[in-house]
């Protein structure tokens, strides 16, 4: 899960600080990508809508990854005020108005990361037990399960939601009011705490953890239906019993099982900056945006939300090469004949 992209101005020469130089040299090279990640995150993510909608949404599957999509694009939309703050100035602040949009926007990621899951969680009973959890996961069900999982993630972000405000400040020496973000960094430096133990490790880790045995297990069973697949039919067809039969992936799961991997490895690689900087932060106090390395955290922070925007646009792929409906519904809105069979 991404981390707090705010850094508290600390006082005393900025330049002084240990790691500046390798901030701005960072800085200078990953901030100008991330307007290109966005937009290509944008139009992927569209894309992925309208296919889906137009292949129609009728499986627990499409249901999810149609959700994951339209997340991904509230999640772009929202975090668009942050890049455009980071763009514009190389000193972190603390009261212009992009810090509304941050929290919002990493509520939807941390959706996203919901939704990930529990996608990889209900594919990997499916294929471990396909007889019994097949006809468990319905799109009605589905879809049940993904209002609760917003309203969870809502109810689990209220500490970081509510502590910044938008309000009309009034400046005495001109006399003119305008609006800007009031900030309690005493309430904020409490919530975070919060924020930090709840959301940001403890259910962070669990996602994570639960992301990786999802890959394994799914790994394992694909490896061994290609097992299966590759003896000669005679011998598949004397040799196997009712479990193995069972356990066997038709070639629909496979496609399906390698796409839910594909979603799940990318998932896992784009939240391993955020994992070492949660661990960092346990570890090391001066780590954390008050301490004398804020700048090393800065790097840590950039990257992080950086693999996050790139998590929220590349599964365009995934679902075309693994995916035989998608590839067939997107090449003909491109009005492209599709030779390639799955």
């Amino acid at each position: 899960m991404a981390n707090n992209i705010s850094v508290y101005v600390l006082a005393g020469d900025w330049s002084s600080l240990p790691f500046y130089r390798d901030f701005l040299d960072f800085s200078s090279i990953l901030t100008p990508a991330w307007p290109i990640i966005i937009l290509a995150g944008l139009i992927t993510n569209t894309v992925n809508i309208v296919v889906f909608l137009k292949a129609g949404v009728k499986d627990s599957v499409t249901t999810l990854l149609l959700t994951l999509s339209v997340s991904d694009v509230i999640f772009l939309t929202l975090i668009i005020p942050t890049v455009i703050s980071w763009q514009i100035k190389t000193t972190p602040t603390t009261t212009t108005l992009h810090l509304l949009f941050y929290w919002p926007a990493m509520t939807v990621y941390d959706y996203s990361s919901y939704i990930s899951v529990f996608l990889g969680v209900t594919r990997c009973a499916c294929v471990v037990k396909p007889l019994h959890f097949k006809s468990v996961f319905t799109k009605g069900r589905t879809v049940a399960a993904v209002f609760v999982l917003l309203c969870i993630d809502v109810l689990l972000h209220i500490p970081v939601l509510s502590f910044r405000q938008l309000k009309w400040v009034t400046d005495p020496t001109t006399n003119t009011s305008r609006l800007t973000v009031v900030r309690d960094f005493v309430e904020e430096g409490a919530k975070a705490k919060i924020n930090d133990a709840i959301n940001k490790n403890g259910i962070a880790w669990t996602l994570f953890v639960v992301m990786i045995a999802c890959t394994l297990i799914f790994s394992y069973k694909l490896f061994e239906s290609s097992k299966i697949r590759s003896r000669p039919a005679s011998e598949r067809a004397s040799g196997e019993s009712s479990k193995k039969q069972e356990q066997k992936l038709s070639s629909k799961d496979v496609h399906v099982v390698k796409s839910v991997v594909l979603v799940c490895t990318i998932f896992i690689v784009a939240q391993l900056p955020a994992f070492c900087y949660s661990i960092a932060r346990m570890a090391v106090e001066e780590f954390k945006g008050t301490g004398n390395l804020v700048y090393l955290a800065a790097i840590a922070i950039k990257l992080s939300l950086t693999c996050s925007m790139i998590n929220a646009t590349i599964n365009i792929f995934v679902y075309y090469n693994c995916n035989s409906k998608y590839r067939a519904v997107f090449r003909a809105l491109l009005r492209i004949s599709d030779s390639k069979t799955t």
